[in-house]
């Protein structure tokens, strides 16, 4: 064989491994997060977020999905709302898994401001022909307990009005725990991130 086959032969065989490769990103679908700090990863490495362990999870288990993270720290469901119409054109997602609000209640924000936003876009979604994973959040009782139960009820209604799947609380199990708390004790640390996973793939894998 000469050298000039065996070149050719090796191009034609990078030439086909790259279409393949191509051909198979292509065919996956598409799972977008829209989240605020919780889903960024603040204080700790962006690969060790319970996001980033997402897509990993997926792969392993050979479910063509792939994962993108839109959340941003510190956004509001204001924000989220804002960005979403741009995020469903230019990713075109299969799922939406929307975990904000936090930021909302930490400010003593009224109910229906973040209970409208969510509204909003769960509409949105729906009606980009996307399901969500609808995120519940809870807060410390800085505003006294009648604004944190109604805060924290705002996802169960949500979710029954425009039959949505449901994580009821992400922080479950990790919350009270200050060993898996930043000093903040608002955010988790790289070592809760695993149970995160843990508390949203069980609402999430029927929707795979």
């Amino acid at each position: 064989m000469t050298g000039g086959l065996k070149r050719l032969i090796l191009v034609n065989s990078y030439l086909i491994c790259l279409f393949l490769a191509s051909f198979a990103q292509a065919d996956n679908k598409t799972l977008l997060v829209v989240g605020d700090s919780l889903s960024a990863g603040y204080g700790i490495d962006i690969k060790q977020g319970w996001v980033h362990q997402l897509q990993l999870k997926l792969d392993r288990e050979q479910l063509a999905y792939t994962v993108v993270n839109a959340s941003v720290s510190g956004e509001t469901t204001t924000g989220g709302k804002a960005r979403l119409p741009k995020l469903l054109e230019t990713h075109q997602p299969d799922i939406v898994l929307l975990e904000l609000g936090a930021n909302d209640g930490l400010r003593g924000q009224p109910i229906k401001i973040p209970h409208n936003n969510l509204a909003n876009m769960i509409t949105a979604v729906q009606n980009a022909d996307a399901q969500v994973l609808l995120i519940g959040i809870q807060i410390p009782p800085n505003y006294g307990a009648r604004y944190t139960e109604a805060f924290a009820g705002i996802f169960a209604r949500l979710a029954q009005t425009y039959d949505t799947a449901l994580v009821p609380f992400l922080l479950e199990g990790v919350a009270l725990n200050p060993q898996l708390m930043l000093k903040d004790g608002i955010h988790p640390t790289a070592e809760a991130q695993p149970i995160l996973l843990d508390t949203v793939w069980p609402y999430l894998k029927p929707l795979l």
